[in-house]
């Protein structure tokens, strides 16, 4: 399979040979789900909280006397039972972080960039860099490339300017292949891939 390669103004330069046996597979959507279900539970915050009876407001003084009053039994007003009382078992601040082996991870990787391929949404661009740093340049040259919508851009080392102008523009993100994941791949409309990122997530992922 063969891609052309363009400049920053959509100009051809050249093309990229990709092997086969790469990206030549099948699509594996449930390594693809497995991959996109494990970011989704490692990005959430987990800070949900609910108030035992240790941490409850109210005092540990015991209503009334335990024998003799003829009402039950009670030991303090932040009984789970009572009104306004202590949650038992509610939630608690965690990590919904798991393990994923690395091998499902990258073979969902390559599954997601073989869909993107297959759906003619990827762009190899020889080299991306904006030397004046401004939003608007970025912007321009990214419409060029035909990124209408939600962009992702892949490279080696991102250009110090076009990471900073990207920042504040939604639905555009930039990352290095070392840490590109199934996720960013599919959540997507676009992909723009420069030719050393290409090549390089051609040896990771074979």
């Amino acid at each position: 399979m063969k891609l052309d390669i363009v400049n920053s103004d959509n100009e051809k330069v050249g093309a990229v040979d990709l092997r086969d046996d790469v990206f030549g597979g099948r699509v594996k959507t449930d390594v693809i789900w497995e991959a996109v279900v494990h970011a989704n539970a490692a990005a959430r915050r987990g800070t949900h909280a609910t108030k035992n009876r240790a941490l409850v407001s109210g005092s540990g003084r015991k209503p009334w006397r335990q024998k003799g009053t003829g009402r039950a039994r009670v030991g303090e007003i932040r009984n789970p039972l009572w009104r306004k009382g202590g949650t038992v078992f509610g939630p608690q601040p965690r990590s919904y972080d798991y393990q994923l082996p690395k091998k499902i991870r990258r073979s969902a990787l390559l599954a997601a960039l073989v869909q993107k391929l297959n759906d003619g949404a990827v762009v190899v661009v020889d080299r991306l860099a904006v030397e004046d740093r401004k939003s608007k340049t970025t912007v321009a040259m990214l419409r060029k490339l035909g990124a209408t919508g939600k962009t992702l851009v892949i490279d080696v080392a991102p250009d110090e300017g076009l990471a900073l102008t990207t920042r504040n523009l939604a639905g555009i993100k930039v990352v290095p292949t070392g840490r590109v994941t199934a996720r960013d791949v599919m959540d997507t409309t676009e992909v723009i891939v420069t030719r050393d990122a290409m090549e390089k997530l051609q040896e990771t992922l074979a």
